[in-house]
This record gives C-alpha cells, structure tokens and sequence, in this order.
C-alpha cells in the first residue's frame, strides 16, 4: 500500500454525521447542536428526531478543517460523530 493512500483526501466539502447511541438524552444532544451547530431550537429537535429515527443526521456540510473542528467538540460533549467525505450521487 502506498503512503498517498493512508492519507486523507481532505480537499472539497465534507459532512458531519451524528449517529444514534444509546447513552445520550435527547435534551442533550439538542443543546448541544444548537450550541455548537447554531441551529435553532426546532433544526436541533428535527436532527434529533433523525438521529433517533433513522441512525444517522446529517449536520454540517462544509470544508474538512471546520467539520473536523465542529467534530471534536461534538465528540467532546460525548456524542457519537463522524466526518465524511461528500459524494456526488448520480441521479
């Protein structure tokens, strides 16, 4: 395997993903994505309500340094997050 390949494409945009978990209360997680996302109350209950529903939110799409960023304080609240490379689906 070559170095290039261990290294991660971290030019164009990016996404912030919560995933479910069972430790964190909905009331937390919601004041934790207005507080960091600056969501309004409503946009953080919907993301929590996906979280829940679904497994998975997307909650920030940006450049790969301010989604690791916006990550590391999520994660820091002991909240289950990701950063993932976005990828054009074709139609």
């Amino acid at each position: 395997m070559s170095k290039k390949n261990l290294i991660p494409n971290r030019k164009g945009k990016h996404h912030v993903i919560m995933l479910n978990d069972n430790h964190n209360t909905f009331d937390h997680v919601v004041d934790c994505i207005m507080d960091i996302c600056g969501y309004t109350y409503l946009q953080a209950c919907q993301c929590a309500v996906l979280v829940h529903e679904i497994g998975r939110c997307q909650i920030m799409e940006d450049d790969y340094e301010t989604c690791s960023y916006v990550q590391k304080q999520l994660l820091r609240e002991g909240l289950n997050v990701t950063v993932e490379k976005y990828v054009k689906k074709n139609k």
